[in-house]
């Protein structure tokens, strides 16, 4: 990859594996009472660990740690004692009641005071001499709003203006759904141990975690069994994305059919097309109202047009495609129920159904489930149209409930848009989208998401990996594309060819072996 282009983030070493709280309290039981590794030695491997990566950051600096009752205030005593010893200028505050004279200082003069014994002059002068703040109050097994004595220290390190790194998860957030009760840390740093918490990757937490660093603090490897949520990293993307025999033709390597664009709405079959053709696709026919012919040869004149009227083209049509996605600019009109069951009834190739796809759905025009038994399908939708689907059934439920209970109910894949986008099928593991962000907030993104997917469908990709690696390359080509808030879905277009070309490993400037995974701030 040549010099100019941003470099492959996050960085990951090897398949990276997401827990929830409960995931991980299950894996530190079965390290512990399975295995026999000692806790004290995870505790002073994920201490050692956030000190070193503390200390590559913030090379001399003064810290304080602000250190709760659990194992996380463990984690940031070992942390401080470790630089203490390494001649950092280091102080603790216990919010708790926790012994001021822990044996995991092993005996080093680390200065520890209550948070009882605090003047606000006094926490004034603490975080004055502060370069960095460790937060290791609040651990992955804190629920709800944090308690009052907390909170009150919460709100005074986020009033302190000091650079903060928070261990596993920023205090006050849910280490499972993200949720945020009350208040909670806003972190430029979050040192994750042995994984990365779900909850630290999903929005309302994903923007108070800052960089979000994960650390090997000498957990037992594990089967597939015991793994959690994959997380879509550029080193994944590269090993499942498609490729093409030197000895082939345009009807080899993915042919794709578009429905929709009702009158008016050529603009979305033409991003789906010239998306598909930009991710691989070998060929594109649309299927579109006569209205739209002129505009689609004129924007994407490598397409095919056919008909909605011709029934006996879209018939050889569907037959004649690896792959069809229904839905962008479709309409809900009485023309577009008849062409949705033409599709649907067309054959048995993958297909992705999106925006009024899904509307028609969920108004029942067909059988998701049924349809799904029969042949490999993705769904594609939004908030809104998964709550129209769920028939309101969404609501007072996580984003992982939600995408959950529509697996079980339409067994299909599901791509559930959002940030960060999720995925999942019958039988796979949840995978979380790690390229999102808010640039990618524009019209028509759904539209070049569905051309990407469906062309990486044509290729032999099988659905929960084509949803994934549809969504990491389009946000890829976002950050190719470098735009900023200026982004449009053509820049996607124009980048994909780009983002899934390019080669070699994600990268990290930490330069510590056990760094596993490194992943920028949100946007």
């Amino acid at each position: 990859m040549s010099a100019p282009f941003p470099p492959l983030r996050p960085f990951a070493r090897g398949d990276i594996w997401a827990w929830t709280a409960t995931e991980a309290a299950a894996f530190d039981a079965y390290a512990i009472e399975t295995i026999g590794v000692p806790q004290a030695v995870l505790l002073e491997n994920a201490g050692r660990s956030a000190a070193g990566v503390i200390h590559r950051l913030y090379g001399g600096a003064a810290v304080v740690g602000l250190i709760g009752a659990g194992n996380n205030g463990g984690d940031g005593l070992v942390a401080l004692r470790t630089l203490h010893s390494w001649g950092y200028r280091v102080s603790a505050v216990s919010v708790s009641d926790r012994d001021l004279d822990d044996p995991l200082l092993h005996g080093w003069p680390v200065e520890v005071v209550s948070d009882a014994d605090l003047s606000d002059e006094g926490w004034r002068h603490l975080f004055d001499r502060a370069d960095v703040v460790v937060d290791g109050l609040l651990g992955t097994g804190a629920k709800g709003a944090p308690r009052t004595r907390q909170a009150k220290v919460i709100d005074r390190l986020n009033r302190s203006g000091r650079t903060v790194v928070a261990l596993d998860v920023p205090s006050g957030v849910h280490a499972s759904t993200g949720e945020v009760s009350g208040t909670a840390v806003r972190a430029d740093v979050t040192i994750g141990f042995g994984a990365p918490k779900v909850g630290a990757l999903l929005h309302p937490a994903r923007a108070l975690v800052g960089r979000h660093v994960v650390v090997e603090i000498g957990f037992p490897p594990t089967g597939p069994e015991i793994h959690g949520t994959r997380v879509v990293t550029p080193d994944w993307a590269r090993d499942y994305r498609p490729s093409r025999e030197t000895d082939t033709h345009k009807n080899r390597v993915g042919r794709v059919l578009v429905v929709g664009g009702q009158a008016g709405m050529a603009g979305a079959v033409i991003l789906t097309a010239r998306a598909a053709f930009s991710a691989g696709a070998g060929l594109v026919r649309v299927c579109t109202v006569r209205e739209n012919r002129d505009a689609i040869h004129a924007a994407v004149p490598e397409a095919m047009v056919v008909d909605v009227e011709d029934s006996s083209a879209l018939g050889r049509a569907a037959s004649e495609s690896d792959a069809i996605a229904v839905g962008p600019g479709l309409g809900l009109s009485e023309t577009a129920r008849v062409l949705l069951r033409s599709v649907v009834a067309s054959g048995t190739v993958p297909l992705l159904l999106d925006a009024d796809a899904l509307n028609l759905v969920a108004e029942g025009v067909v059988d998701l489930a049924g349809l799904s038994a029969g042949r490999a399908v993705l769904i594609t939708p939004h908030p809104g149209e998964m709550a129209r689907l769920l028939n309101g059934e969404d609501k007072g439920r996580t984003r992982i409930e939600v995408i959950a209970e529509a697996v079980a109910r339409f067994r299909c894949a599901v791509l559930f848009k959002g940030a960060p986008s999720l995925v999942a099928a019958p039988g796979e593991p949840l995978a979380i989208d790690s390229q999102s962000s808010s640039d990618l907030a524009v019209a028509g993104m759904g539209d070049t998401l569905s051309g990407t997917c469906v062309a990486l469908l044509a290729q032999g990709v099988p659905t929960a990996t084509a949803a994934s690696l549809g969504l990491y390359l389009s946000g890829r080509a976002a950050t190719l594309a470098g735009r900023g808030a200026g982004l449009t879905p053509s820049d996607i277009v124009r980048w994909l060819p780009e983002a899934l070309r390019e080669g070699g490993a994600s990268r990290t400037d930490l330069d510590l072996p056990f760094v596993t995974y490194d992943a920028d701030p949100a946007r």
